[in-house]
């Protein structure tokens, strides 16, 4: 009890420090012309499409660790963009194994633009561009409402809220504004060569997603994804097919394909994971990172 209590707190310390509300001069919004305040126009990690969840929730204590490289495509050369950066995430059992509240954020980034792809994105800057900055935080509530055991399928539902804690908006790192979304997943395993741990899962989600833009008005997109996963004892393969289409239509409709392989050493797995886009998130992303679980509810 007292080690849920002092993690909660950590999180809620965090949240409160980074800032949830930007300082945004509110005035009458100008429908009809588009803000051009989406993926495709920011660094990688300002509008990220999120990673689905394949409608189950964690038992256990899972801390992520990952180096990103992205190498951005704009101009048709991955050179106009380079970005690395750590990211973690933090997924909190919250008293049972069917809810789970989730921290997660890039905590130090550093990019290098190209003269052309800052003139694309509309910045006030001649030449290159390079710097190091952190990212947005995000929260969740993960919730699972079905489970396949007593309903022939896996379903959970997820909210989170982003802030706006990342400080390079002036470069096109970010965008200094919360946002939140909201979706569903619903899964289902299927087992192969039972008695011997393999599982093929296929999940989809769909859900709703908003972000302030500019003139005190905000941009709303419907989210998608299609997830399917093969797991054999300790490997672990998944792909995923994923995005959202934001009411502008102007570069807001970002759709990505990415692919994880991991591989589990007792309580710590290694991932490998390349993540592409094809529409409004014009990068190519390589992760490298660890996973520690710990079964705080058994323990």
């Amino acid at each position: 009890m007292k080690l849920y209590l002092r993690l909660v707190g950590v999180v809620l310390a965090l949240l409160v420090s980074s800032g949830l509300y930007a300082q945004t001069t509110i005035e009458r919004p100008n429908l009809s012309i588009p803000s051009k305040i989406g993926p495709a126009y920011f660094g990688p990690n300002a509008f990220p499409v999120p990673d689905m969840l394949d409608g189950r929730t964690s038992a256990e204590l899972r801390l992520e660790l990952y180096g990103d490289c992205f190498l951005g495509t704009t101009t048709g050369s991955v050179a106009d963009d380079i970005t690395g950066d750590v990211f973690a995430k933090l997924t909190i059992p919250l008293f049972t194994s069917k809810a789970n509240l989730a921290v997660w954020m890039p905590i130090f980034e550093y990019f290098h633009t190209s003269a052309e792809v800052n003139a694309l994105r509309r910045l006030p800057h001649a030449g290159s561009l390079q710097g190091f900055d952190s990212g947005d935080a995000y929260v969740s509530a993960d919730i699972r409402i079905l489970s396949q055991e007593r309903h022939h399928c896996d379903m959970s539902v997820r909210a989170a809220l982003k802030t706006a804690s990342a400080n390079r908006f002036a470069e096109g790192r970010c965008y200094d504004a919360p946002g939140y979304f909201f979706d569903v997943a619903v899964g289902r395993g299927i087992a192969i060569n039972e008695g011997r741990g393999g599982e093929l899962r296929v999940a989809v989600s769909t859900g709703f997603l908003c972000w302030q833009t500019d003139n005190g008005r905000q941009n709303d997109a419907v989210m998608y994804g299609a997830l399917l996963k093969w797991g054999y004892k300790r490997f672990c393969v998944d792909t995923c097919l994923g995005g959202y289409v934001g009411w502008e239509g102007e570069g807001d409709r970002p759709m990505t394909l990415k692919t994880n392989l991991s591989y589990a050493l007792g309580d710590w797995s290694i991932r490998l994971s390349h993540q592409v886009g094809f529409m409004d998130w014009p990068y190519h992303q390589l992760r490298l990172g660890v996973t520690w679980r710990f079964d705080i509810l058994g323990r």
